[in-house]
């Protein structure tokens, strides 16, 4: 299964799946924001009100906790600590995010999979020692992938047949949540983060109006599609071009179908998902750009508290019904509406 794109629009991609764009008259409150690197990415934080430097640098404490706990490559980590010894009590974050990935490898079927995690090191995208490899070797490490693999008891992580994990895919949606928690216990009514590029609204802004979240082009990432006009929202956006490598003139990206091990061939290029739940909003980003515009479609019609943006590999685009009007693009573009029963 080979993926080919034009090289020339994909070569000027960056690691960024979203923006947020600040404009509209920001009113005189107290305002703190803070940049911070963890998950290997740059992430931003944004408050507004008499409690914002203290939510800001509550949040920032949070995600490099949270980090560490999750770090499948720190020997110090919850996450390496399951993968070595393959069962493992850990802490009550650890177990919940473990447990909420599974649930939503369930509801997916397993298209969303956190046992991916030795195909990703084959490919070389956690190691950055890109390669494609061997089918025979590919195909035996298959045996290990699945979400079957996984058990999750109190605050115990079982694993069986081999199985290891990474809660990359997951991770930063569930920190986006666990963000809006400490906003919410100090008070803040009114702030943004992206955490590299997982963008996720608290409020409105200061003057009433909602934050507008561009959505990039995958195909030039210089340029967006479009934007959402969102409060207390999460947007969360996968796409190949956001990691990939070129080997004999074929461009591989990040985003591996569990099912076969190979770079997804779903005819997208990116998928975004704008829901309230951040984690949620993560996994299904993957799972979505996983199944392709038909199948993903019918998987938004069966199940309600998410919409959904997809880009198609023609460079249309298809939003579902609930994005009517919230949605805003200056290119032509498909309303994919639920059936009225």
């Amino acid at each position: 299964m080979r993926i080919r794109y034009l090289l020339a629009p994909i070569m000027c991609a960056s690691l960024l799946c979203g923006c947020v764009k600040f404009s509209g008259g920001i009113s005189a409150q107290t305002e703190f924001s803070r940049t911070l690197f963890a998950m290997d990415t740059e992430m931003s934080l944004k408050a507004h009100g008499k409690n914002a430097a203290s939510a800001v640098n509550e949040a920032a404490r949070e995600i490099n906790r949270l980090d560490r706990l999750f770090d499948r490559g720190s020997e110090k980590s919850e996450v390496y600590a399951i993968n070595s010894d393959g069962s493992a009590a850990v802490s009550e974050d650890t177990a919940a995010l473990a447990a909420r990935a599974l649930e939503i490898s369930q509801k997916t079927d397993g298209v969303f999979d956190i046992t991916i995690a030795p195909i990703m090191d084959m490919w070389g995208f956690y190691t950055k020692d890109y390669k494609v490899p061997d089918e025979t070797e590919l195909e035996k490490a298959l045996e290990s992938v699945g979400y079957n693999n996984i058990s999750v008891d109190g605050d115990t992580v079982a694993l069986k047949n081999g199985a290891k994990i990474d809660l990359g895919g997951i991770a930063k949606g569930y920190l986006s949540d666990r963000i809006k928690e400490i906003f919410k216990e100090k008070g803040v009514k009114s702030g943004i983060v992206s955490l590299g590029g997982n963008v996720c609204a608290f409020g409105a802004k200061p003057n009433g109006e909602k934050w507008r979240v561009a959505i990039q082009d995958p195909l030039d990432t210089d340029r967006y599609i479009g934007s959402v006009s969102v409060s207390d929202t999460a947007v969360i956006t996968s796409g190949g071009y956001q990691r990939y490598f070129v080997e004999n003139n074929v461009i591989y990206h990040h985003i591996i179908d569990p099912k076969t091990g190979y770079p997804a061939n779903s005819g997208l290029l990116s998928v975004t998902i704008v829901g309230d739940d951040a984690a949620l909003c993560d996994g299904l980003s993957t799972a979505l750009f996983v199944m392709g515009l038909e199948k993903g479609s019918d998987y938004w019609q069966a199940h309600d508290g998410f919409e959904v943006i997809f880009v198609t590999d023609d460079g249309k685009i298809h939003i579902t019904g609930g994005l009517d009007g919230i949605f805003a693009s200056d290119r032509e573009y498909e309303i994919i509406k639920k059936d009225i029963v």
